[in-house]
């Protein structure tokens, strides 16, 4: 039996416990000790699975006289990861995918669940190319199950984009993003780049921004020529869009408040053309440490690191920068597409954000200097984390002004969904 489908379903169980996908992914491949190939496969069910889970589950319960939700645990998960394979994995034989889902039931201790679970793929299998369509076409609750989003975010997008758009998002979500890795302008150039992808036969396409290239089925980044030169790093464009509304010039001091990975750190040192002062902050020690190996393989020295909270920043580091960037923690719903879980977070869990950022833009603001700038980003796409933040926070700071608000989206700006506004400071 092909060792990919047996840890896709540890995977699944790890997602369960609220491991990340990515996590599960990797922890999952390495005790089974996958080679490429079938570490390739396993990611693809387990990533098509979370991406598809209630259109799945809705496919399952048409063929299945147990409901969904009364299956055991790992025959349901076992029934998942299989009509994934029959219906969104076109390199994947029927007969691999109902065949092997028989013998992890047996191999998992469930072989009383093998008939059921070989009859109700067996109908899909024969009924792939005729799925009936799921019921209520042009309501929320259509979209919900169709696209796999939890019906409250569905009414989200929805009350955002209008129906049409809102169906536009949810399938941009769960289509493949590229890997989008950002030049290194301080050892290369766009051009020197883009002749080195194409020596390698990678297939890619310019990305959004200047110097920014989308890469499709790259494999490892450690592996891309270039990676450990340093001449380029990963960064979606929307991160590097934002960075670039602040209008960085050498010389600055720029505080990056919630700066792990290191993304917006290292777009500003290059923006910056290496000259000036990045003191780039996060909460956890442990966080920074990305920070600082990523700019010594990119050969950036301007950037120190510092770990604190961003809602009590140092009083010394009251007014003394000429920009500081608070891409502040929030829901994630505007990167669904490269964390396919993270749809599945609740009101409940997201309902203190806003509190919590507004805080933090509060306190960063007493670090700008006059004439500064203030960028607020997240990279989710709720207006109450987004638009409402900055509504509360203008209100009470007069002496801050918007001048640049903007939102990016999956399916028109194709980038990560970004929320960007750049405000100025008078006084």
């Amino acid at each position: 039996m092909s060792g990919a489908r047996s840890s896709a379903l540890d995977a699944m169980h790890a997602l369960r416990r609220g491991t990340f996908s990515s996590e599960a992914l990797d922890a999952s491949i390495r005790a089974s000790k996958l080679d490429a190939r079938d570490a390739a496969l396993c990611e693809r069910i387990v990533r098509a699975t979370v991406q598809n889970l209630s259109y799945i589950d809705y496919v399952i319960g048409l063929w299945c006289n147990t409901p969904v939700k009364k299956l055991e645990v790992q025959v349901l998960d076992i029934l998942r990861i299989s009509v994934c394979q029959l219906l969104f994995l076109d390199r994947v034989p029927p007969s691999a995918a109902v065949n092997e889902a028989v013998e992890l039931c047996r191999e998992r201790g469930k072989a009383r669940a093998c008939a059921l679970v070989n009859g109700v793929l067996r109908r899909v299998s024969e009924h792939r190319e005729s799925i009936p369509e799921v019921p209520g076409k042009g309501s929320a609750e259509y979209l919900s199950v169709r696209y796999s989003h939890p019906l409250w975010l569905v009414q989200e997008f929805i009350s955002r984009r209008g129906y049409d758009g809102a169906e536009s998002l949810l399938a941009a979500n769960n289509a493949e993003p590229p890997v989008t890795i950002q030049t290194n302008t301080l050892r290369t150039t766009p051009d020197a780049m883009q002749k080195a992808l194409d020596s390698t036969g990678i297939a890619f396409t310019p990305g959004q921004c200047e110097g920014s290239f989308d890469l499709s089925s790259a494999g490892a980044v450690e592996r891309i020529p270039g990676y450990s030169e340093g001449l380029f790093y990963v960064q979606d464009s929307a991160a590097r869009l934002a960075v670039e509304s602040v209008g960085l010039k050498p010389g600055m001091r720029v505080l990056d408040a919630c700066s792990a990975p290191g993304g917006k750190s290292f777009a500003a040192a290059m923006l910056m053309h290496g000259e000036g002062e990045i003191l780039a902050c996060d909460l956890k020690e442990k966080r920074l440490k990305r920070v600082s190996e990523g700019a010594q393989r990119l050969g950036i020295d301007m950037i120190t690191t510092h770990a604190m909270d961003a809602r009590e920043p140092f009083e010394e580091l009251h007014t003394a920068f000429d920009v500081v960037i608070a891409d502040v923690p929030c829901s994630g719903f505007g990167v669904i597409r490269r964390k396919p879980e993270i749809r599945f977070k609740t009101v409940e869990e997201t309902a203190s954000l806003p509190e919590i950022q507004l805080a933090i833009l509060s306190s960063l603001s007493r670090c700008v200097k006059p004439g500064g700038v203030l960028l607020y980003s997240t990279c989710t796409l709720l207006e109450r984390e987004n638009e409402n933040v900055i509504r509360a926070f203008l209100g009470t700071n007069p002496g801050f002004a918007s001048t640049k608000e903007s939102t990016l989206w999956p399916d028109i700006n194709k980038t990560d969904g970004f929320f960007i506004c750049r405000m100025v400071k008078s006084t």
